[in-house]
C-alpha cells in the first residue's frame, strides 16, 4: 500500500513536543532534564524500544545490549530513541505460569505506547509469551512496529549427545526417576543444556512464535532464525532501528498488511516447523486483535495440508542453530512457496515472494523437501467429540503412533496438587493402557492454564519401560515436550466442560486421524452428571488474578480478555 511520506507535523509525538502551551513547555523541559539538548529530540520521530529484559529472564539476558544497538541505528537514521521497560516473562522462573501474565504484558505494551509520545516501536522479546504479548498490544495500538526476536541459544552437548533445552530436561528426568542415570549425571546436565543467551534451541513455543511472526512480516526477513550469540544478531537489531524510522515516515502500520492470508501464511509456517501447540492459542489471539477471523478449524485444515519439514526437536533430530546454518526460515518458506500467499506484505516493504526468492537450503535433512516429511503425523490435530465440544489439540508429530487410536480407562486427578500427591503412589490402580486425566488446569480453573499437560508417567510404569501414555487435560504443554498429550480441552472443566464429569474407570477413546475424542458413556448418564455438577469457587478473589479469571476467554478463543477483543480502538489521549 503506497502512501505519501509523512511530515514531522503529522507524527503523534508532536502533540507532546511541538505544542506552544504550558504542557508543551513541560514536555520539552523534562526531556532536557535528562541531559538531552533540544536539538537532539525536537523535530525528530520518537522511537519507543519496549524491552522485556530482566535479571530473572535468562533468555533475554542480552537484550540490554540489543537495545543499545537499536538506539545507535535510530540516532543515525535521524530519530529519537527512548527505551521503556516492559514486564519480563521468563518462562521457567515466573510462577504459577507466564500464561497468566501474557495479557498483562499485552495491556502494558498497548498502554505504554498510547500514553507516551511514541511514533513507532521496536519490540524486544522472544521467550514464549513475550512475542504474542508484545504484538497483541502493538496490533491494538496500530502504530509502526517491528518485532526484534531474542534469538535461540546455541546447541547443548553432553557426553557426545546433542541436548535441547526443555525436551531433554523431561527425557532425563524420567531417566533419573527410573534409575538409568545418577544424581551426579543430573547435576552435570544442569550446566550443559543452556550454553548461551537466547531462547530454547528446540522447536518450543519461543521459536515457534518468532518464526510465525517472521513469516507474517512482523520482523525483518529471516530474523527469527539468527542465534542470540551470533554477531549477526546484533546487526539485525541495529537494522531494526534503521528500518523503524523509515516505517514511521511511511506510516506503515500492522493494519496495513495483517490480513487473513498473512495469518494463514503464519499458520503454514507453524505446521512446517512442527511448532508448539501453544501457538494455536496465541495465533488466534493475535488474529482477533487484528480483526481477522481465524479458528481452530482453520489451523486443522492447514495442518492437513502442510507436513512437518523442519527436523528439529522434539519432533525431529536437530536444534535451531543447525536450522540457521541450513538456511533458516527463508529456506523453509521457499520449500512452501506453492502453498503461501506470496503477495503478502510486511515491515520490510517487500512481498513475501520477493524476500524468499533468493533463499537456499544447505542441508536437506534439517529442512526437508515437501514429499519427505520429518514425521507421518502433523504438527497439530484439532479433536472434537463429547469430551471436547469446542475443540482440543494434540501435537501428532510428537505423539506415539501406537497411541494414535486408543481406548482406555480414565485415572482422574482433580487438580495439579492431587496429581503430584498420587502419581507415584505404588497403590495407584493404573496400567500402561490407562488414560491420565487432569482437570481444573485451564484458563479459569488453574488459573492461567499452566504447562501441566505433559502429565508425568507413574514411577512404577517407568520401571516397566513405559515412556508414553494417553494424557488429557484442559492445561497446556511446553512446546519442548513430547508425548501423546491431548491439551486445551474446551470448554474447560472449571466452567462445566465435559472434562469435569469424567470419573475413574470411564472409558475414553482417541482417534487422531478421525479427529475424535469421546467419553464412552451414554448421553443420559452424561446429562445426569452435568445436572449434579457444581461450579467451584474462584480460587483468588483479588488483584490481577481475579480480573484474569473474570475476563479470560477459553482456549479455542485465544485466552485473551473479552474486554480487549471487543469494541473500537481507543482514541488518542487528551493532553492537558
Amino acid at each position: 500500500m503506497n502512501k505519501d511520506r509523512r511530515t514531522i507535523d503529522q507524527l503523534r509525538s508532536q502533540r507532546w513536543y511541538d505544542s506552544q502551551d504550558m504542557r508543551g513547555f513541560a514536555h520539552r523541559q523534562r526531556t532536557q532534564q535528562m541531559g538531552l539538548r533540544r536539538e537532539e529530540f525536537m523535530g525528530k520521530p520518537v522511537v519507543g524500544i519496549l524491552n522485556t529484559w530482566s535479571d530473572l529472564s535468562p533468555c533475554h539476558a542480552h537484550l540490554k545490549d540489543r537495545a543499545e544497538a537499536v538506539k545507535r541505528a535510530v540516532w543515525a537514521a535521524g530519530g529519537f530513541p527512548v527505551e521503556l521497560p516492559a514486564m519480563s516473562l521468563g518462562e521457567v522462573m515466573v510462577k504459577p505460569t507466564t500464561m497468566l501474565y501474557r495479557n498483562f504484558l499485552a495491556m502494558e505494551a498497548e498502554e505504554l505506547l498510547r500514553s507516551h509520545p511514541i511514533d513507532g516501536v521496536v519490540l524486544l522479546g522472544g521467550c514464549d509469551k513475550t512475542t504474542p504479548g508484545l504484538l497483541m498490544g502493538a496490533i491494538s495500538m496500530d502504530i509502526p512496529s517491528i518485532f526484534c526476536p531474542a534469538g535461540p541459544m546455541l546447541n547443548g552437548k553432553w557426553k557426545g549427545k546433542t541436548l535441547g533445552a526443555g525436551t531433554h530436561t523431561r527425557k532425563y528426568w524420567d531417566e533419573l526417576r527410573s534409575g538409568n542415570i545418577t544424581q551426579e549425571d543430573w547435576v552435570d546436565l544442569e550446566s550443559r543444556m543452556t550454553r548461551s543467551n537466547g531462547t530454547c534451541n528446540t522447536m518450543g513455543t519461543a521459536s515457534t512464535m518468532t518464526s510465525i511472526v517472521d513469516a507474517m512480516g512482523l520482523t525483518l526477513p529471516g530474523a527469527s532464525s539468527i542465534p542470540a550469540a551470533d554477531s549477526g544478531h546484533i546487526r539485525m537489531a541495529s537494522e531494526c532501528g534503521s528500518r523503524i524510522v523509515e516505517m514511521i515516515w511511511e506510516d506503515l502500520k500492522p493494519s496495513d498488511f495483517l490480513t487473513r492470508e498473512s495469518f494463514l501464511n503464519g499458520a503454514r509456517c507453524y505446521m512446517a516447523m512442527g511448532g508448539s501447540t501453544n501457538a494455536a492459542v496465541h495465533l488466534i489471539a493475535l488474529a482477533r486483535r487484528a480483526g481477522v477471523e481465524l479458528t481452530l478449524d482453520d489451523l486443522d485444515a492447514v495442518a492437513r495440508e502442510i507436513p512437518v519439514l523442519a527436523n528439529i526437536f522434539p519432533s525431529g533430530e536437530y536444534l535451531m542453530e543447525d536450522f540457521f546454518y541450513a538456511g533458516g526460515l527463508p529456506a523453509l518458506l521457499k520449500r512452501l512457496d506453492g502453498h503461501l500467499d506470496l503477495d503478502a506484505g510486511g515491515i520490510s516493504g517487500k512481498a513475501l515472494g520477493e524476500w524468499i526468492a533468493p533463499a537456499e537450503c544447505y542441508d536437506d535433512d534439517v529442512i526437508r523437501h515437501f514429499g519427505e516429511p520429518v514425521t507421518p503425523g502433523a504438527a497439530l490435530a484439532v479433536l472434537r467429540g463429547n469430551l471436547a465440544p469446542n475443540g482440543a489439540v494434540i501435537k501428532a508429530s510428537a505423539a506415539n503412533p501406537e497411541l494414535a487410536r486408543h481406548r482406555g480407562r480414565a485415572v482422574v486427578f482433580d487438580n495439579h496438587a492431587d496429581l503430584v500427591a498420587r502419581i507415584d503412589d505404588p497403590a495407584l490402580e493404573i496400567t500402561a493402557d490407562s488414560v491420565l486425566v487432569l482437570r481444573n488446569a485451564g484458563p479459569k480453573g488453574a488459573p492461567g492454564m499452566p504447562e501441566w499437560g505433559a502429565l508425568p508417567i507413574p514411577k512404577k510404569l517407568l520401571a516397566q519401560g513405559v515412556r508414553d501414555m494417553l494424557r488429557i487435560s484442559d492445561a497446556r504443554m511446553s512446546g519442548t515436550h513430547y508425548g501423546t498429550c491431548v491439551l486445551h480441552v474446551a470448554p474447560e472443566s472449571a466452567v462445566g466442560g465435559p472434562l469435569a464429569l469424567v470419573r475413574d474407570g470411564d472409558e475414553i477413546e482417541l482417534d487422531i486421524d478421525a479427529r475424535r475424542l469421546e467419553l464412552c458413556i451414554d448421553e443420559q448418564e452424561l446429562e445426569a452428571r452435568r445436572q449434579a455438577w457444581r461450579a467451584p469457587s474462584p480460587r483468588i478473589d483479588r488483584g490481577y488474578t481475579a480480573i484474569f479469571q473474570e475476563h479470560v476467554t477459553q482456549a479455542d478463543q485465544g485466552c485473551d480478555f473479552d474486554i480487549l477483543q471487543n469494541g473500537q480502538r481507543q482514541d488518542e489521549p487528551e493532553i492537558f
